[in-house]
């Protein structure tokens, strides 16, 4: 797994290009403020205990997002930052549970599209704790 996580004042999406044929069609973007963007790569060897990688995640962004003062968290595949790459159901599955358990928090979670290359607006501080990045 590797997790780039960016605290946005402002990050906005809109759908260009669907990869991946059997998730969800978007037509439409968003645009969030005040939350913490997970740029998140799911690695071949996550896929042998979801559970854990499920943990680590969580346990992660909690505490990223707790650093930033926010409550807002945002879930973006991003698979450009490892050779080995998961599987996109297993990676969406993930993604599915991180935001449930998240919400359970009392953490407002969204993902952007899955399947999609987006054109992306990131607006962030230039502070240290802004932008971390972990690889379990």
């Amino acid at each position: 797994m590797k997790l780039l996580m960016i605290y946005c004042d402002k990050f906005a999406f809109s759908p260009t290009t669907r990869t991946l044929e059997e998730f969800e069609e978007v037509t439409e973007g968003n645009v969030f403020e005040s939350a913490l963007v997970a740029f998140i790569h799911a690695e071949e060897k996550d896929m042998e205990d979801i559970k854990g990688t499920e943990t680590k995640m969580v346990k992660n962004l909690k505490w990223a997002a707790k650093k930033n003062n926010t409550r807002y968290v945002i879930l973006h595949s991003f698979a450009h930052l490892s050779e080995s790459k998961a599987n996109p159901h297993f990676t969406k599955e993930l993604f599915d549970r991180v935001e449930a358990r998240m919400k359970n928090a009392d953490y407002k979670c969204d993902q952007t599209p899955f399947g999609y290359f987006l054109d992306l607006q990131v607006q962030a501080p230039g502070v240290s704790q802004a932008r971390i990045f972990k690889s379990f």
